[in-house]
């Protein structure tokens, strides 16, 4: 079985629908709280190649709309820094396996996670 990892929050609706999703097709999967434990420069990296900073970094966050103009230029210069200091920027979630990643969980996501992962 490959090994699924959620990565989103707790109190996340969106992390908390594709969990409960991938549960009731069987998916045997691992939460990781990014408050909690932040994903590692390594995997933000790779996210990023993957997704482009402008969909890994969520502007539509209240974290975004909180910050000061240059925390935000901060985050467009070195977004790996600012999601490890700040994993709430963030989109959610990141549902990775040894075959790929998604991000979110609108349709798309839910189409590739389905071919990925048919019930």
């Amino acid at each position: 079985m490959t090994d699924v990892t959620l990565y989103g929050l707790k109190t996340c609706d969106s992390c908390r629908k594709a969990r409960r999703w991938l549960e009731e097709r069987g998916v045997s999967l691992t939460f990781q709280d990014v408050r909690e434990a932040p994903p590692t420069a390594g995997q933000l990296e790779t996210w990023l190649d993957r997704f482009g900073w402008a969909r890994l970094v969520n502007t539509k966050s209240q974290t975004w709309r909180g910050m000061e103009d240059a925390e935000r230029e901060a985050a467009r210069s070195d977004a790996v820094a600012a999601l490890r200091a700040t994993p709430t920027l963030m989109k959610r979630p990141v549902v990775a396996w040894s075959g790929g990643a998604t991000l979110g969980f609108d349709g798309a996501a839910q189409a590739a996670l389905e071919a990925a992962f048919p019930a």
